[in-house]
Parts: structure tokens; C-alpha cells; sequence
């Protein structure tokens, strides 16, 4: 970017943007244009691009290009206005807030009522009558001032308003006098004077650069970078600035400010949802220092006013055709509309709101799931508690539910103490009177938020929502002593470290630990979604899953067939591992024998369920995979087996010994395994064949079962040609004594670099190919996948890497190694050839983009991501269709 060209404009006027400009002005500075355009009551004011704020973080400092159009914007402002800065008649205040192109709630910096000094307080005061009001205002200035541009700690500010209150006897900031008002701002003038060395900055615009300053900055503070990394937002957008004409909510009982969303934000029910204070400003609501009221009671106490909002809001939503989140502030009896945008959502109420207006007429069923994303379904999976324990515990207070979800924890009372705690491996539920967005990183650990004050629109409740985290706010009843790390409720006492349980659908909450439930049935909402995705989808969703219970989640998240079915889980019953025991250990044969007939049985029924739920979707079962050494005994298991053996520990011993690999994950498994020890997976296969026969002469012929067997490891064309024709030997012995045949697939899973190279000489023998990605990274790096939780933090912090590559596909490295097997594969048959991705990145939304560009027919994850993998592919489905 050219950031000295003369030809470059920095500043836009309301009357100059619009909506589409959200880039250049931000969300905020493009939707209050958008407003203005629109004929709404809009304070005036003017916006300073993203660019100008990318042009100061390079150079670090305010070119003298923009200073130029800023005093120009002022001069333009003050003329319309009939204000002006520091006059003596009609002053002008304005605010001046931060806005990214891609909404951040509270991650950056607003100051109010700039303009404000010695002077302009005591015209303020005469001019209005209301020198409560006008004190009132310079306070709050000088605070939002420190705080954001000079940096101070606020709460030496707000420990100075709430000693002077006690002092008083007040019991709340309504209760403060003019002439009490008068002194607080005399005594933080003297606390600034004190921390700076300097005496508060009287010339409105010194502190209209400084403030522009601070705001520029705070694109880079720790919460916002924070905040962009959960979101993956890019960091390389820059904030625009908007100084806005100020208007007040606290000028007495006919004015008011509050906050309010077109449908709810929790369920998504239609009509207006949200809140309002009388005598305050904006700050006060979303900050939670003061418990605000229902918006519905604004049309007992204003009704003209409620109405004409509730016009603008039905009137708003209409024009950008989503949900908004609006903010206004009323000013004796006046409305302003001080912001709109599309509003935050939990996930549920996510895709309740796209349905609806898919129904409504509004938005097609293509733009529906263009507003949803991966992460809105996977929140929308949360657990909830076991409803016989739920019964059996009283809640110990109830507040506003402000996001879904449940969850118990120890409780800390600042976020620094959850994310140490969190990293000694604790959960954690914060516990605060309120939050502000230095909390982000607690709040990000943490299994919940609950807070004391702040309403449904507090930050605690915003941000709550945005992460998909269970939320409690307006807990009043629960005092809370932050310093001490102690609250009461009641006659409860909770101390840090005291586990609580969180139910953010009800507000409630309970002292101890409650098991959750992993949702099984879901609404017909996320069932009507995925159907949506599948009519566009251009690859298909399997899942990961073995068991009973994870397959029919698996169903009932949209999953088509089973991609992965993992056989070594189904050894360790505990009648199965000694039957696996004494086929590995016996050294009787005939026992070997009785033992692998016995664990054909149990595998038979094994598999006969998953066919029986599968029925004509396919299931990918995978033959055994690990190093026999997984299932030996250890302890005091070592001498029950040797006696079920009847030989004698020492024996028992020896062969345990004799078992041991120094790297086992390179060692001697998977199909290395069923070379030296065929009869494993003749038995495997076997145990298959008539299960998939016997299930299909249950279903009466309707379905047939068409197994598909998957020989892990494979390295070599060899393997697999010594492997097949074994297997083809079990499969036709199979059919002769059923006296019946059936459809089957042979494939393989390329997990080895090896195998990748050869993939035109494996593929020509099998019918499917799938990535086992998690070991091939493994093999590719060298990185063990257990042990890159040590050191993987350090790569990203220090950007050697991007992400960790086990959760995130390796595009440069496995990548490549991915697409020259594909390639090759695909060259050396002229038969269809399936091709899957099994391992963790089957389910990552940023990996599977770059899986369906190589070709690959379908992705499996495990059950709770298929979701989010269906819309994934949707939405890349829809946007190659462009």
C-alpha cells in the first residue's frame, strides 16, 4: 500500500459510504453510513478507513495527509452541528469507537464524550441545567480517557467512585448530587495528575489525536489478536475509527440507552429481544455495571418512542435480510440509532434463523448455509446434564441464561487464575461481577462464565455466544469478593477451587459436580440443514465410529456409511482380552486355536451390529492394526494370566518380553502383523463374511451388506498381493459353506510415505484407497503424535509452523504426498477407485477444501464433526458453482 500518495482517501463522511464499503469503513462506520443513506435518526459524524489505520501502524504515527482530512471532517461536523470543539455557547462532545471490517465485541477501544474540559463542563452544565448530568460526563470522560489512551488501570477510577459512595451512604450512581459529581472530577483529575506527571489535557483536539491513536493500537492489543485467532479473522485488516456527534441517554428519566436484536440471539425466536437503562450511557449496558431492564417495558415507560424503534428495527432487518443487533440511545425523548449490525447468535438459534427466513421467503436455502459456519454445528452439539441427576440437585441460584450448554468445574475468580489452572490441566468456570474484554483468555479456557451483573447483551453474554460457551449472567443474588476469592449466596459459601455445575439454557446453577449427556437427538432443524447440504454437496460425509452408540449418532448427524471402523476397541471386553491374551501367549496351538475361534465369535457379533445398523450404507472395516504388545498383561494381570495358561510367570514373562519393540509405531503392526500372523486376519475376515451373509438373509434380501475390508500399513505391493489372495481364499471358503455370495470390496489405507510413492503399483489390487493422515503426518515429519503437544506451541508462537499439522492437513508436505498417490492410483486402473480421507483431518474445515480439489470421494470424522463437515462441503460445493 502506498501510504504517502496524495491521491489517497483516508476519511468519509456519513453521508459518503455504504453498506458494501465495510472493508474500508468497518462494520460500523459502513452501517452507520448505510443508516444515514437510509433516512434514520443517526448522529452525525464521519469514519477513518482500515487503511489509514494500516498506514499509522506502519509508519507509527498520524500522517499529516489525514490530519489534514480529519480537521476538515471537524470543521464540516461543527457546521451541520451548529457545535463546536471547546466553545464557550455550544460545545461539541463526540465518541470515538473502533470497527473492524469483521465484528469484534469489545476486543477494542471507545472513548466518550471527547471535547469535554474545564470549560465546556461548566457551558454544559448552564446550558442544560443539569450539572449532575454534566459532571457526570467529564467523569466518565476523564476515566475512558486514561484507560484507553494513557493506559491506566480504570478500577483506580471506579474504586474512588465506590469509596466515595460508601462514604455517602449511596446505594447507587443515582443517588450522586451535582455538587458530588463536581468532586469525583476534581479528584480524578488529581489521580490522572498523579500517574501521568502532567495535568488532564484540556484541548479537545489534542485529545481527538491521541484518542485516534490509542484506537489504531488497539488492533494490536493481546484481547483483540486473541479474538482474531479464535475467530480466524485475518490480521492483517486494520480497524476503522468512527467520531460520532455524542448523544446522551443520561440526561434524566425521559432519556435511556440500550441494546436489542431483531430475533432472539439464544433461540432465535422471532421479535424484538433485548434491553434498556433509564438515566445512562451506552457503556453501562454491555460493560454489566448496572442490571438493565427488559426492552418491553421501554412501551410501557416510552410508548411512541418503543414504537418508532420497533418500526426502524422490523425496517433494518428487512433491508440487510438477517437478524440485527442494534444499539440507540433515546436523549429527552428523542431516538438515535446509534449502530446496527448482523447480530451474534448461538448456534441453535444460527440455524433456526436461516431456516425461518428460508421460510419467510427471504433468503434462499443457498444463503442460508453461506450464513452458517463449521463452528455454529459443532457448538450446536453440546452436552447437556443427565436429566435423574439434574432432579436430584437444587439449584443454589438462578440468573439469565445467556448461552447454551452445560458444564461443571473448579471456580477462579480472575481469568488469569482459570488459564493457570486450565493448563494444570483443570476445568475451570470463571466467576466475575462482570467481565471486560481483558478477560478473553479466561473466558476462552473456561468450561463457563457466570457474573453477578450485566444483562443478555453484557459482554460476558456476547462473547459467550460467540464462542459457543455456556454463559449465566445477573446472578445478583451472588456477591462476589474478587480480591478475597470468595462469593456467597444464600447460606453458601464458594471458595476458589469449589466445583460448580452451569446450566446455560436455564440460569441455573449448582454447587458440585453433575454428569452430562451427550446429545443423541437432535432437532429437525439440523436434520432439515444437512439435507440442504447434501442436495449441493459434491463428496460425501462417513464416519469414524465402532460402537453401537457412536454409529447411531453418527446416523443421526447425516453420516453416509461408516469410513473407519476400528476392530482393535473390540478386544478389550473383559472376556474378549483374555481370549486375545491366550492367542498371543499360549504356547499350546490347539489353545491358540480355541482362543481365535472364540474371539470370531465375538467379533462376528460385533460386526453383525454395525451391519444391522448400517444396512445399505457401506462400512469400512479396518483388520487389525496395533503391535500385539497393546494387549499383553501388565501387573498383576501377568500372574492371572500364567495361571489361565498354567504355565509359569516366568514363562509368561519371557513372551511378554519377547513382544517388547523399541518404536513401536514403525514396528511390527498392521499388515506386518497378518504376515507372520495370518490366521488374525483370516479370522477377522471370516467373522465379516458371514456376518454380512447372515444379516442379509435377516433383512429378507432387501438390503444386501457389502462389507468393505481395509488392510492397514501397507508399504509394499507385495503386502498386498501376499495378503489378498489369502483373504480371497477365507472369502471364497466363506461362500461355499453359506452356500451364498455377496458383494465386498478389498482396500487399503495409505498411512506410509512409501505407500504413496507406490500408489500406482497398490492401487491396481484394491478396490478403495484411504488416508490414514494421522501416521502418514506422523511418518512425513517424524513428529510422534503423541508427544507434539510439548513442543508444537513453541512452533506456531515462534511461526515455524503454521498449525499442527495432525489437526490442520500439511499442504507443502503430506499434501503432496497425498496428491501424487491419488494420481497415480487413479492412472493404474481403469475400474472405479474409491478414495477416503480417515484420519483426524477428515473433519477439518480448513483441510477439506484442498481434499476435494485433489479428488477424493468422500471424508470421515468422527460422528459430533460430521455437521460441520457436510456444511464445509456444501459451502465450498456452492462456491466452485460461481
Amino acid at each position: 500500500m502506498t501510504t504517502n500518495s496524495t491521491a489517497t482517501k483516508f476519511v468519509y463522511s456519513f453521508t459518503e459510504g455504504k453498506k458494501e464499503m465495510v472493508g474500508l469503513l468497518g462494520g460500523k462506520g459502513s452501517n452507520l453510513a448505510e443508516m444515514t443513506r437510509l433516512g434514520l435518526p443517526v448522529p452525525r459524524g464521519f469514519t477513518i478507513s482500515t487503511e489509514a489505520c494500516l498506514a499509522y501502524l506502519e509508519e507509527g504515527t498520524l500522517q499529516s495527509e489525514l490530519i489534514s482530512e480529519i480537521e476538515q471532517q471537524l470543521l464540516e461536523l461543527e457546521v451541520v452541528s451548529q457545535k463546536k470543539f471547546d466553545d464557550t455557547v455550544n460545545p461539541l462532545l463526540v465518541s470515538v469507537r473502533s470497527g473492524a471490517k469483521f465484528s469484534m465485541p469489545g476486543m477494542m477501544d471507545t472513548v466518550l464524550n471527547l471535547g469535554m474540559n474545564d470549560v465546556t463542563v461548566e457551558t454544559i452544565a448552564v446550558k442544560t441545567a443539569n450539572a449532575a448530568f454534566a459532571y457526570d460526563c467529564y467523569r466518565r470522560f476523564i476515566q475512558m480517557f486514561s484507560d484507553v489512551v494513557q493506559g491506566l488501570n480504570k478500577n483506580i477510577f471506579e474504586d474512588e467512585l465506590t469509596l466515595y459512595k460508601n462514604k455517602n451512604n449511596y446505594q447507587s450512581d443515582v443517588h450522586m448530587q451535582a455538587e458530588d459529581w463536581k468532586r469525583l472530577t476534581t479528584r480524578y483529575k488529581e489521580i490522572y495528575e498523579a500517574q501521568m506527571g502532567e495535568a488532564f489535557p484540556q484541548d479537545p483536539r489534542a485529545q481527538l489525536s491521541a484518542t485516534i491513536e490509542a484506537v489504531f493500537k488497539s488492533w494490536e492489543n493481546p484481547r483483540a489478536v486473541t479474538y482474531r485467532r479464535m475467530n480466524n479473522i485475518p490480521h492483517d485488516l486494520g480497524t476503522a475509527v468512527t467520531v460520532q456527534e455524542m448523544v446522551f441517554g443520561n440526561t434524566g428519566m425521559e432519556s435511556g440507552t440500550g441494546v436489542a436484536f431483531t430475533r432472539n440471539p439464544a433461540t432465535g425466536k422471532a421479535g424484538l429481544f433485548g434491553e434498556f437503562l433509564i438515566n445512562a450511557q451506552g457503556e453501562d449496558v454491555v460493560a454489566g455495571i448496572r442490571t438493565p431492564q427488559d426492552i418491553s417495558q421501554l412501551a410501557e415507560l416510552m410508548p411512541e418512542t418503543y414504537a418508532q424503534f420497533l418500526s426502524l428495527a422490523e425496517m433494518l432487518e428487512k433491508h440487510y435480510r438477517d437478524m440485527q443487533d442494534i444499539e440507540f440511545t433515546i436523549e429527552d425523548g428523542q431516538l438515535f440509532m446509534l449502530q446496527t449490525r448482523n447480530g451474534k447468535r448461538t448456534a441453535r438459534a444460527a440455524i433456526e434463523i436461516a431456516i425461518a427466513m428460508v421460510d419467510e421467503g427471504v433468503i434462499t436455502k443457498e444463503e442460508a448455509l453461506n450464513r452458517l459456519t463449521p463452528q455454529m454445528m459443532d457448538q450446536l452439539l453440546h452436552p447437556t446434564f443427565v436429566e435423574t441427576e439434574l432432579k436430584e440437585n437444587k439449584a443454589i441460584i438462578q440468573g439469565l441464561p445467556a448461552s447454551p450448554g452445560s458444564a461443571s468445574g473448579k471456580v477462579y475468580f480472575t481469568a488469569e487464575d482459570a488459564k493457570r489452572a486450565n493448563e494444570a490441566g483443570e476445568k475451570t468456570i470463571l466467576l466475575r461481577k462482570e467481565t471486560s474484554p481483558e478477560d478473553i483468555e479466561g473466558m476462552a479456557v473456561s468450561e463457563a462464565v457466570v457474573t453477578s451483573h450485566g444483562g443478555m447483551t453484557s459482554h460476558a453474554a456476547v462473547v459467550a455466544r460467540g464462542m459457543g460457551s455456556c454463559c449465566v449472567v445477573g446472578c445478583e443474588q451472588l456477591i462476589i469478593d474478587e480480591k478475597q476469592k470468595i462469593a456467597r449466596v444464600k447460606d453458601s459459601i464458594i471458595e476458589e477451587g469449589t466445583v460448580i455445575s452451569v446450566d446455560g439454557t436455564t440460569g441455573k446453577i449448582y454447587l458440585g459436580h453433575i454428569e452430562k449427556d451427550n446429545p443423541t437427538d437432535e432437532s429437525s432443524a439440523l436434520g432439515k440443514i444437512i439435507s440442504w447440504c447434501k442436495e449441493v454437496a459434491t463428496i460425501r460425509v462417513k464416519a469414524n465410529a465402532e460402537t453401537a452408540t457412536e454409529i447411531t449418532a453418527a446416523f443421526q448427524f447425516g453420516a453416509e456409511g461408516m469410513g473407519l471402523v476400528r476392530t482393535e476397541h473390540m478386544f478389550f471386553g473383559e472376556n474378549r482380552i483374555v481370549e486375545m491374551r491366550k492367542m498371543i501367549l499360549s504356547p499350546d496351538s490347539k489353545e491358540k486355536r480355541t482362543a481365535l475361534e472364540s474371539l470370531k465369535a465375538f467379533q462376528k457379533e460385533d460386526f453383525k451390529t454395525i451391519f444391522r445398523l448400517a444396512k445399505e450404507q457401506h462400512a469400512t472395516i479396518r483388520l487389525l492394526d496395533p503391535p500385539l504388545h497393546e494387549f499383553i498383561p501388565t501387573g498383576n494381570e501377568v500372574s492371572k494370566m500364567a495361571a489361565i495358561l498354567h504355565i509359569s510367570i516366568a514363562e509368561i514373562q519371557q513372551r511378554i518380553a519377547s513382544l517388547e519393540e523399541n518404536n513401536p509405531m514403525l514396528g511390527h503392526r498392521g499388515c506386518r502383523l497378518a504376515i507372520t500372523n495370518p490366521e488374525i486376519y483370516e479370522m477377522q475376515v471370516a467373522a465379516i463374511m458371514e456376518a454380512a451373509i447372515e444379516v442379509t438373509e435377516e433383512l429378507g434380501g432387501s438390503v444386501v451388506i457389502e462389507p468393505e475390508i481395509m488392510i492397514p500399513l501397507v508399504s509394499l505391493e507385495a503386502e498386498i498381493v501376499f495378503l489378498k489372495e489369502r483373504l480371497l481364499n477365507v472369502i471364497k471358503a466363506v461362500f461355499t459353506e453359506k452356500g451364498k455370495e455377496i458383494p465386498y470390496q478389498i482396500g487399503t489405507m495409505l498411512e506410509t510415505p512409501r505407500a504413496c510413492l507406490t500408489a500406482g503399483r497398490i492401487g491396481k489390487h484394491v478396490d478403495f484407497i484411504s488416508f490414514g493422515t494421522n501416521d502418514l503426518t506422523q511418518l512425513t515429519y517424524g513428529f510422534s503424535r503423541d508427544d507434539i503437544g510439548k513442543f508444537v506451541g513453541d512452533y506456531e508462537r515462534e511461526k515455524i509452523i503454521e498449525s499442527d499439522p495432525f489437526q490442520h492437513l500439511d499442504e507443502e508436505g503430506v499434501g503432496e504426498l497425498v496428491t501424487y498417490a491419488i494420481d497415480r492410483a487413479k492412472a493404474a486402473t481403469d475400474k472405479p477407485l474409491s478414495i477416503g480421507i480417515c484420519g483426524e483431518v477428515g473433519g477439518d474445515p480448513a483441510s477439506i477444501a484442498f481434499l476435494i480439489d485433489k479428488g477424493v470421494h468422500y471424508v470421515s470424522c468422527s460422528p459430533y464433526r460430521v455437521p460441520a463437515a457436510w456444511l464445509t462441503i456444501a459451502q465450498l460445493s456452492l462456491k466452485n458453482q460461481i
